[in-house]
């Protein structure tokens, strides 16, 4: 069975490369890449150095309107400008006449003038090249040892800016043409109010209380006791009220509760009929106490208005003494919120504990009262200590300890036939 003819292939390469493609078989992997054919790769490499010899690049570097023109008109003298056909011009004149855009390659060296290099560049070029500088006295500078005495120690840009950029100047200078001479960027306006942690003014590490003491004085610790005894009553007030609200909760529950599974609001009274004559003299009646209700609103509004307009002329002739009541009043209202004010920022200096923000409570330090010796504790948790106490002084947000939670999912116990098996 003749298969079909395979074009044969050829032994060198129109370049005069060598070719080794006549390799019977490439099944080793050392004559994958060598046994390649290459000669479309060559071809086409070999075009484009044609074109960049013809025109000084290749044509998908040069930009549309180098390469194309639209004539609408033509050139009227374009013959006239053509050069004539001579017989004599030979075609190695026509070769030699084309010149190549590409500039010849010469021998000669070109004198060039070396850009002057400043010392620190210099230094720069010298220290990623690994070459060996010179210090005073000759002596060889190594720039891995920094701090050592005999290599430099560069101050970095951040450290040289710090404290010269103005965080709220405005980042557009005047008179520079930027497109948007009529747009004038927004004045940001610094805020003058004050973070909470420079108003506090609570101690890192809080001191340990006098009442605390093992034998304390005994104004201290009935002081403590109070103090501890407040906070106590703080969380049993917040839970009895949380059980009054549950309680309420479920008695309205069980007043509102269905009847014989109706929900509310849809009770029918049970009821007989009432005739057509009763229907219509209560009708009469409803009718009767509206225009009434409507007759005594009407009454009540007018006297009120006559009341208002005896007062607004009364009120004329004391205007001057309305205008001092009001002042006094607004300088009371003033002066009570800058006492607020006081207030608040003084209890702030003490720090936030028991204050919520968010979602959480800030903690209060916790008061330790010791009857004995015996029952002191003289040393606590620190990191608990120190994590309430930023908290206290705003330097982190109020957080809670997040446990991790409980397998949900049940185990599933699997009975296997061995029970069954028993000798």
């Amino acid at each position: 069975m003749a298969g079909k003819a395979q074009k044969p292939k050829p032994t060198q390469s129109a370049l005069g490369a060598p070719s080794q493609l006549a390799q019977a078989s490439r099944k080793g992997k050392r004559a994958w890449r060598k046994n390649i054919d290459m000669q479309g790769v060559e071809d086409t490499m070999e075009s484009l150095r044609a074109e960049e010899r013809v025109i000084g690049s290749t044509l998908q570097k040069q930009p549309d309107d180098q390469l194309f023109v639209v004539d609408t008109r033509g050139d009227e003298q374009l013959r006239k400008s053509l050069p004539r056909y001579s017989k004599s011009q030979l075609t190695s004149t026509k070769i030699i006449s084309a010149r190549s855009a590409v500039s010849a390659i010469t021998s000669r060296t070109r004198t060039t003038t070396k850009p002057k290099l400043t010392p620190a560049e210099k230094s720069r070029l010298l220290r990623l090249a690994h070459r060996p500088r010179k210090g005073p006295f000759n002596a060889v500078m190594d720039p891995t040892e920094l701090g050592a005495g005999s290599a430099p120690i560069n101050v970095s840009h951040a450290v040289r800016e710090s404290g010269t950029r103005d965080l709220w100047a405005s980042t557009v200078k005047e008179g520079v043409p930027d497109g948007l001479e009529s747009v004038k960027p927004a004045a940001v306006k610094k805020p003058d109010t004050d973070h909470l942690r420079n108003i506090i003014d609570a101690l890192a590490v809080s001191l340990p209380l006098e009442g605390a003491s093992y034998n304390p004085p005994v104004k201290a610790h009935h002081d403590l006791v109070l103090q501890a005894y407040a906070v106590e009553k703080r969380k049993q007030d917040k839970l009895d009220n949380l059980a009054s609200y549950r309680e309420k909760i479920e008695q309205a529950k069980e007043n509102a509760g269905d009847v014989e599974g109706v929900p509310i609001g849809m009770i029918l009274d049970d009821g007989v009929a009432d005739s057509e004559d009763e229907t219509e003299d209560r009708r009469r009646r409803r009718k009767q106490q509206r225009a009434r209700m409507m007759k005594l609103k009407a009454e009540k509004q007018a006297l009120a208005e006559k009341a208002l307009r005896k007062r607004l002329l009364h009120g004329i002739n004391s205007v001057k003494s309305l205008r001092s009541q009001i002042g006094k009043t607004a300088k009371a209202q003033n002066e009570a919120r800058l006492a607020r004010q006081l207030a608040a920022r003084l209890r702030l200096r003490k720090g936030l504990a028991g204050r919520k923000f968010g979602k959480h409570v800030v903690p209060e330090s916790r008061v330790d009262l010791s009857e004995n010796l015996r029952s002191l504790k003289p040393e606590g948790n620190l990191f608990r200590d120190r994590f309430v106490s930023l908290q206290q002084r705003a330097l982190v947000e109020p957080r809670v300890p997040v446990f991790p939670s409980k397998r949900r999912a049940k185990p599933i116990l699997y009975e296997k036939h061995a029970y069954k098996r028993f000798q």
